[in-house]
This record gives structure tokens, C-alpha cells and sequence, in this order.
């Protein structure tokens, strides 16, 4: 099994790099997508591009100009993004309202909870809920601590002749992906398919077209994988629904909450792994009070889930009525787009937001999302960060970059925000 994970681990490695090799994009490939869209999905670094700030200010709700028959806003501002995604009732997240629009088909619909309204979407996370309790998760959490321990090994086998370790690779991608495995009941062989879908769905260079593929063969993976646990339930996450709710629930609809699963908790979690280790190693004070004590892990991953907020923008909402939202009439049929990384630093919620500060007191973020769509598995997600940082911290407590931060490649345009690479020394 060992041997298994470490082909597995290294080719998912060289599917990054070959991700790192692509040059430029087409903006014709993404007609659907005009640059004012863009760019909430942008950023310099860490930081999302100055002209996010600077719209915030002047519009926390703006109209995009984009050539379509509808009208699509730009919500930025922490309040105003509250108020749509807390609206369920006046706003539609229903895939149906995307067919035939941005290259989407209705067979291309990825089901789960992402993409459904009420009463569906209720009925689905009832199904997903007890098992993202923290009883139920709590089965998880010494696999959890033995999943990170194994990765600190590992690093710790290549760097120790004081080679570069890369944490991305060797760190933040094997740890979520194997805890996926274990949630869901998949085989650790099949390991690799699934991290290259969930990135693929994600990574908008390729275009809508590539990203609707992927979401489909990550579906046609999953169908086959319920039909097995329908043969034989396994105790993972697909198989616990299977025991306790039978055929009330489809094969169809099990699918799409698995693909929902792995989204939700695969590429965002590697995605804050990578950029959180970042983030901490560039002031040693931060990395250093990690190494002392459990006192202060739970401030340093809420403010690095705020300041990072990898998911830069919620899924599409559709206006079903017509309606106000800070100060701005919405009409029915509008398309509005939230820009979670944006809310998250709006200055109304305390001094110096687009600063890292884990003493900081605000109220909560919007990492997650909010209302009826706020991720179903945030309490994994911070169960995972609370074991990796400080577990590095501690292994490695002399640890430093091996590059330079403006040679570092990040996403240059995506939907989750994420590293390429993030090669560092252990010098121990």
C-alpha cells in the first residue's frame, strides 16, 4: 500500500507541473466569461487585485458590462454578499438556470447541493448532514493526525540531504486527498483521477468547455463508484447513506453528492494547506508561535481562512424576484455574482483588513460561504488545518522558502486560488 501511495503522490505531482507549463489563454475560450468578470478571480499574490478593493469602495454592488440580455452584478461588500447568499427564498442557484448558457448542457448538470434550491436541496443535505457532525467526524481524526504524520516523514526523507522539499506536492495535496478517501469510502488507487478532476473543474484556462468536462467524467467516475457500494456498503460516507436510506435516495443523486464531497473538500483545503504554509513562513513570528502550543491554532486558521479566502467567488445566484440589495434594485432574472474574497476584506468590518492578523477580533468569514449553501463539510476542512500547521510547525521549526515570493507561480485565473509550487528547506 505504501508503494501504491507514493506512484500515486508522484503523479499527482506531475500533474501540477505540467499545469505550471501552461502558457497564456485565450480569452475567445471564455466568451462566456468578459474581463470585468474576471477579474474577482485575479490576484497579485496573496492579495486580490487592487481594483476589487477600489469597486468595494465605490459599489459594493455594481453592475458588469457584459454584452448578455440579462443584467449581472458584482456583489463585494461583506454586508450586501450576506444578504444574497442569506436570501434563498429570492435567489435561485438551480443549474437549470445555466443551460444553454456558458457552453452548459443539462446533461452536464453536477447535482449535489452546489447547484439545487429547496425542497431538493434540503432533502439532499439531510442525507449529508450526520455525517459531517462532529461525533461522526471524530471517527476521522486519528486518521487525520496519522495522514499528516506520514507526509512529514515523507518531507522529511527528501529534504534531509538539504534539497528543496516542494509542500505543495509533498504536503497540502496527499493530506485532503487522503482524508477524502476516507470519508467516502474510494480506494486509494483511484486516488489519482479524482485530484486531477477536482482541479481540472476549477482552473479556468482551458475554458468552460474543459471545466464541464471534467464535472461530467467525475460524475460517470462516481456513478460507478455507488453502484459498487450499492453491491456491498462500505463504512465510509456513500455507504452509510446507502445502509440507512436506501433506494429513497438515487444512484444519480448519491453520485453528485460525492462529486459535491470532493469539490468541497479536496482542491479548496490542498489550496489553503499550500498558501497558509506561505503565509506563516514569511514572518517567522507566526510560524514560531505555532511550534508553542495548541492556545493559538484555532485564531491562526480562522484568520488565515479570512485573509486567504481560496474560494474567490460563490456559485452564480439568480434573482426570482425583483428586490433591493444595498441600496441597488435587482430585477427578476438578474445574474449576481458574490466575491467572497472581496467581502472578506472589506474595511467595514475592522482596521486593516488586507492584513494578516490572527488576534484579530471581526465577525465570522465568508470562507465558507453563508446561508443554506455555506459548505457542509467547513468543520473537516478545519479539522485538517488545525492538525497540518502546527504538526509542520513543530517538525520543522528551522523551516524557510527555497524561492523567492515573486518567483512563486500561483493560479492565474481560477475559481479556488491556489499555489503551483512552494518549494522550501527543512534545515534541520
Amino acid at each position: 500500500m505504501t508503494t501504491l501511495r507514493s506512484r500515486i503522490i508522484a503523479w499527482a505531482g506531475r500533474m501540477y507541473l505540467a499545469r505550471t507549463q501552461k502558457k497564456g489563454f485565450d480569452l475567445s475560450r471564455m466568451s462566456f466569461l468578459p474581463e470585468s468578470v474576471l477579474m474577482p478571480l485575479r490576484r497579485e499574490g496573496l492579495n486580490p487585485v487592487g481594483d476589487l478593493a477600489a469597486v468595494r469602495e465605490r459599489e459594493p454592488v455594481s453592475k458588469l458590462p457584459v454584452p448578455i440580455a440579462a443584467n449581472v452584478w458584482l456583489v463585494t461588500g461583506y454586508d450586501e454578499v450576506k444578504a444574497v447568499l442569506g436570501k434563498a427564498n429570492a435567489f435561485s442557484s438551480d443549474f437549470t438556470n445555466l443551460v444553454g448558457k456558458a457552453g452548459a448542457g443539462a446533461e452536464q448538470n453536477p447535482g449535489g447541493l452546489g447547484f439545487a434550491d429547496p425542497p431538493v436541496h434540503t432533502r439532499l443535505r439531510r442525507l449529508l448532514t450526520p455525517e459531517f457532525t462532529m461525533r461522526r467526524l471524530g471517527r476521522l481524526t486519528p486518521r487525520i493526525h496519522e495522514i499528516v504524520e506520514e507526509r512529514l516523514d515523507a518531507m522529511e526523507k527528501a529534504g534531509k540531504d538539504g534539497d528543496p522539499v516542494d509542500i505543495v506536492h509533498a504536503f497540502a495535496l496527499p493530506i485532503p486527498s487522503l482524508v477524502i478517501c476516507e470519508l467516502l469510502g474510494v480506494p486509494y488507487e483511484d486516488r489519482a483521477d479524482f485530484e486531477r478532476l477536482s482541479a481540472a473543474r476549477f482552473d479556468l484556462f482551458s475554458g468552460a468547455n474543459a471545466s464541464f468536462g471534467a464535472i461530467s467524467e467525475s460524475l460517470s467516475y462516481f456513478r460507478d463508484i455507488v453502484k459498487k457500494q450499492r453491491e456491498n456498503p462500505g463504512d465510509g460516507l456513500l455507504g452509510m447513506i446507502v445502509k440507512e436510506h436506501g433506494d429513497s435516495v438515487s444512484d444519480e443523486e448519491l453520485a453528485g453528492l460525492a462529486d459535491g464531497v470532493l469539490t468541497g473538500g479536496f482542491e479548496t483545503t490542498a489550496s489553503m494547506l499550500a498558501l497558509g504554509a506561505l503565509v506563516l513562513l514569511q514572518d517567522p513570528k507566526h510560524f514560531a508561535a505555532l511550534q508553542d502550543g495548541d492556545d493559538a491554532v484555532d485564531g491562526y486558521v480562522e484568520e488565515l481562512l479570512r485573509y486567504l479566502t481560496v474560494v474567490q467567488v460563490a456559485f452564480p445566484r439568480f434573482a426570482r424576484e425583483d428586490l433591493e440589495i444595498g441600496g441597488v434594485q435587482i430585477a427578476s432574472g438578474d445574474v449576481v455574482l458574490c466575491s467572497l474574497s472581496g467581502a472578506d476584506r472589506d474595511g467595514k468590518l475592522g482596521p486593516e483588513m488586507e492584513q494578516f492578523d490572527p488576534t484579530r477580533n471581526v465577525p465570522s468569514h465568508l470562507a465558507f460561504g453563508y446561508g443554506i449553501h455555506r459548505c457542509v463539510g467547513a468543520e473537516l476542512a478545519r479539522m485538517e488545518l488545525r492538525a497540518a500547521y502546527p504538526a509542520l510547525a513543530r517538525r520543522f521549526p528551522n523551516m524557510r522558502l527555497a524561492a523567492k515570493p515573486e518567483d512563486l507561480e500561483f493560479r492565474k485565473l481560477s475559481i479556488v486560488y491556489g499555489i503551483e509550487s512552494l518549494p522550501v528547506r527543512l534545515d534541520n
